[in-house]
């Protein structure tokens, strides 16, 4: 399976031939708009909480956080709304203090299946995710939706100042139909997708198993078509070149032949 690498090319906003009312705003009118909204929606749980005994943790979202809901609906204001409203609600739901505590999630911390460290070449803050070391659970998957979350929130909080996305390496290194959860990527994928727009900058499959790929065609119709263009299956004959090329030795942890200690 050859590696294949995409480069994001930039769009820009072609006329349809419709009057200028119908265009797509400014993108500071386009800020104007959801900030308006996001007071709208504010003030009303304000409200509410006056006659509650429950007080939710309210933070404020900065330009930056609606700027990527704007790109993540390609400028469109409505659609970049509903999709702003409908995260406001839910981290209101699943973050009511403003995160999920390590005390919450401490039984999937213990599993492993995660580290963080090191930056690649753009600056981006380096994830590793080993798929091998995760077992699907015949439950609901509440526990892994909130642990999903708390990684989400811990990959921001190592985020440079100017810096909006992240990148990740996936090691699917002795995975099996034992490991595949379908339920949990797909669950994992709507969290990402929904709630962290425009946060995943690139991910790299590495030692994918052929049987891997059953899982990855059902997958992969439900990913974004954006999304789609950052994920790379790398060859293993490719790996070594790929990875030095995408993160400086200094930055690549020793178990991937970079320099970087745990």
């Amino acid at each position: 399976m050859a590696a294949t690498a995409t480069r994001r090319s930039g769009r820009r906003w072609r006329s349809s031939g419709r009057s200028s009312r119908h265009r797509t705003p400014l993108p500071s009118t386009s800020i104007f708009f959801l900030r308006e909204k996001l007071s709208i929606y504010t003030s009303s749980v304000k409200a509410v909480q006056k006659n509650s005994t429950s007080k939710d943790y309210i933070q404020e979202e900065d330009d930056f956080a609606l700027r990527r809901f704007l790109r993540a609906r390609d400028q469109n204001i409505n659609k970049a709304s509903a999709m702003l409203l409908r995260y406001l609600a839910w981290k209101r739901v699943t973050k009511p203090h403003g995160f999920i505590s390590e005390d919450e999630v401490r039984g999937e911390i213990a599993k492993g299946r995660d580290r963080h460290q090191g930056f690649d070449r753009l600056g981006r803050p380096m994830s590793y995710l080993y798929g091998g070391r995760h077992f699907p659970v015949r439950r609901d998957h509440e526990d892994l939706k909130r642990y999903v979350v708390y990684v989400f929130d811990k990959i921001c909080t190592r985020l440079p100042a100017g810096q909006e996305k992240f990148a990740a390496v996936i090691d699917l290194k002795g995975w099996g139909y034992a490991n595949c959860d379908i339920r949990g990527y797909l669950a994992g994928l709507d969290i990402m997708q929904s709630y962290y727009p425009e946060r995943l900058g690139r991910v790299f499959l590495i030692h994918v198993p052929y049987i891997f790929m059953a899982a990855w065609k059902i997958v992969y119709p439900l990913i974004d078509d954006k999304t789609k263009k950052k994920f790379v299956f790398v060859a293993d004959r490719d790996l070594d070149a790929t990875l030095r090329d995408a993160i400086d030795e200094s930055q690549l942890p020793e178990e991937y032949g970079g320099k970087l200690k745990l």
